[in-house]
Order: structure tokens, then sequence, then C-alpha cells
């Protein structure tokens, strides 16, 4: 059997990255900076009042190479880093195609998704900064999970505003969440400004990312011991996930392989930007290498208007010139619902307006994704969160057309989280 051939690949500890790599350094054009609005108060100037000082210094860098700090590497050992990357041999037998298939485990994490990978470092960086709280949103529940675990480990509190929509049904992972110290909310909540307005107004209202967002920045900006953590979307939040590709940059330089497509799915950005960013930089030289995020047709923000727009509903933040469809839209809830977020990460809008992403946008009944998905766990083992679904889906596709083409490509997706505490939303709508 050849390298290429290898079912698992594993990376020896001590190939592990130590630096994350900052694309900033690298773009073919200066990215857009945020701004503030016409009117009203300088959210640039709260900047410091809003995110860590340190995640705010990465925020802005333009050096290609971060160091990790030592304490976050050996957190990241802890949680199960290096992760492997797998060749998906029994799906491709399943699907009869010349692709060649491969999947990084993100799944195989303390909380089940690649979220800990910046939870931990910004949870480490507001326990060195002397806070003892932070606050955060929530979609899925997985980045919610993720902070509440990585502050649990540093001796923090953690407030949680967790989409209505999907807090009322992931209960098991509403009690993972308190098991780690959580104190979780409904959003919108009776606990903001920002939700009680919207409560008064639908006492039942689904809730969205967006208003999570604002609901945690009021929050925070209310209590000096507090810090807002965000779980996607920025730049320093995409860097500290660029651990991910990096590993499976050099998981495919040990057997010799090289990716024509890179496939993931995208909500804020933070997966498809971890797995995907460190293979840009070949991208801007001149490597035939093609990116496909996988998203929602409830929220396919990668499809909306390239221009400036709130990062919340509140309108809290500064305007980040990204792919948005409205702050204010309502989107419809689905069971992928970490899709469901109206902004897409600055750094991932501008790749998309310069051509260098291709977007697919499955269909809000998730139907088509999650049969993909069962072909997935019924030929590799592994159970996928819903997000992850949609990364699969679009694997599988794109095998399929290898199928009819001939071609022998590799395709490598990201699978970023188990869906141990989904069944739910996989059994209503296979009807399992």
């Amino acid at each position: 059997m050849s390298q290429a051939d290898a079912t698992v690949v594993q990376l020896p500890e001590d190939e592990r990255p130590t630096k994350w790599y900052n694309i900033l350094a690298d773009l073919p054009e200066p990215l857009p900076p945020p701004k503030d609005p016409e009117t009203g108060p300088s959210r640039l100037k709260a900047l410091p009042e809003l995110l860590l000082a340190e995640c705010l210094r990465q925020e802005n860098s333009t050096q290609r190479w971060i160091d990790i700090p030592q304490e976050i590497q050996d957190l990241y050992v802890q949680a199960g880093r290096p992760r492997p990357l797998i060749r998906a041999a029994r799906l491709e037998k399943r699907l009869g195609t010349p692709a060649h298939l491969y999947y990084k485990t993100e799944f195989y994490s303390p909380t089940g998704s690649h979220k800990v990978n910046t939870a931990l470092a910004q949870a480490w960086y507001a326990k060195r900064e002397g806070y003892e709280r932070v606050t955060t949103e929530t979609g899925a529940g997985q980045w919610g999970t993720a902070l509440a675990y990585a502050a649990s480990l540093v001796d923090l509190k953690t407030t949680i505003y967790w989409v209505r929509a999907v807090h009322d049904w992931k209960t098991q992972r509403r009690h993972f969440m308190k098991l780690y110290g959580a104190t979780v909310h409904a959003s919108p909540s009776s606990e903001t400004n920002v939700g009680r307005a919207l409560l008064k107004g639908q006492p039942d209202h689904p809730g969205s990312l967006g208003i999570a967002v604002s609901e945690g920045l009021e929050d925070a900006r209310r209590d000096d011991r507090a810090i807002y953590c965000l779980g996607s979307v920025l730049n320093h939040v995409l860097l500290h996930q660029t651990v991910i590709g990096l590993e499976t940059q050099r998981q495919f330089e040990r057997i010799g392989v090289e990716p024509d497509l890179m496939v993931s799915s995208l909500g804020g950005g933070s997966n498809f930007g971890g797995f995907t960013l460190p293979f840009f930089a070949d991208a801007f030289r001149g490597k035939e290498i093609r990116f496909i995020a996988a998203q929602s047709a409830a929220a396919p923000n990668l499809q909306g208007e390239y221009r400036y727009d709130f990062a919340d509903h509140a309108e809290l933040t500064p305007m980040l010139k990204m792919y948005t469809l409205g702050h204010k839209t309502d989107l419809r809830p689905v069971r992928g619902d970490g899709l469901r977020y109206h902004g897409c990460s600055p750094i991932l809008s501008l790749l998309r307006h310069l051509g260098y992403i291709d977007t697919i946008a499955y269909p809000e009944d998730e139907r088509h994704v999650f049969e993909r998905a069962r072909q997935f766990v019924q030929t590799e083992g592994f159970l996928p969160a819903p997000e992850s679904a949609y990364s699969i889906a679009c694997a599988i596709d794109e095998a399929l057309k290898c199928k009819e083409t001939g071609e022998a490509k590799v395709i490598a997706f990201n699978v970023s989280g188990h869906g141990f505490m989904d069944m739910e939303g996989y059994a209503q709508v296979l009807g399992l």
C-alpha cells in the first residue's frame, strides 16, 4: 500500500503547528477596514471595551505568523490536537467514484467541534487580562459549549445567549453547557434591553445569531469584570482556527498528495476559514485549487450583497465590509442552525469577491443534505453535526460529478463537529 492509500493520516505531536497563520499578510489586496456608521456614537472607539486586548491586536496584525503561547499549545494537546485526516475509502467505493475523498476529524474534541480552537485561546487571554467572566452568543450550541469548556479550564464564569429556536430543542447540549458551569439564556431574553424589546413585540421570537451577539455584547459592557468573546466572523477567530488547515497541509505532504478541491460548510466562516486559509497562499501563487463553501438556502450570505453592514442586530458593532443578507433580515430556523447568520467573515468575503471561493446553498428542508450524511454514517461510521452534513453533502455531490467525468480529483472536506446531541433533527428530517 502506498502512502497515498493510507486510510488514517496521523501527524506526529512534534510536527503540530506552534504558530497561527495570518492570511492578512498574503491577501491579493488590502482587507477593507471596519468603519463607523454615519450617525451615532463611534463603534470603533468602543472596540477596546468589546474585545480582548490581545485579540484586538491580532485582529489588526499583518504579521504572517503569530506564535501560539505555550500554555495554549498545552491546552490544544489536551484537547486532542493534532487530529487525524482520514481517507473515505468506503464512501468512495459506495459512490463508485474515481475521486479520492479525505476528511479532517474536528469532531475529535472534548465538546465535539472545531470551536475549541479559538475558545481555548480566547479564554486563556481573558484570564490573563484579569477578567472573571466571559459572555457570548451561540447558534447551533457548539460554540457556547466550547467556550463554557475553555472557561472552566481556566476558572472563568460563562454567560451564553443561545438562539431560542435551537435552545428549545437541544436540551442535552444545554445540560452539557451547564455541566461546565455556564449560565444559559434563550435569546432573545429578558436579561437585556435588546432582548426585552424584541420579546415585547413577539413573545415567541425564534431569535438569531445577530440578536444573540447583541445580547452578549450588552451584558459584557455593563460589567467591568466581564468581556465578550465571539465564535466566528472576525479575523482573530479565523486566525486561531488555522491550526486545522496547517495540520491538514502537513498531513497531505506526508502522503505526497495535493487536494484539487477543498469543501466545508459556512455560516460566519470560522470552520471554512480555519480549514482552507493556509491553502489560499498556494492559490495566490497560481496553484490550481478550488474552494467551495456549502451553505443553507435559509442564510446564503455569500450570495448576498458585498457591502458594509453591522455584525449584530442592535448595531453595537462597527460596520464590516462583507457579503451580507442584511443584519435585521428574518432568517428561517433550520436544523443546521449554525449556518443561519446574515453575514460572512470579511476575509472570506473579500476572497469570494475576488473569485477565489464558489458557493452552493442547499434547500431549507435539508433532506438532501441529511441523506448525504446518512451515506457518510453508513460507510465511515461517524455521526456529523447538521452543519458538517453540508460539507459532506457538497463533497459527495462533487465526487459524483467526478464519476460522470472520470476525473480522479482529490477532494478534502472538514467534518467540523459530531452530531451526538442533534439526533432529534436528523430524526425529524429523515423520518427515522
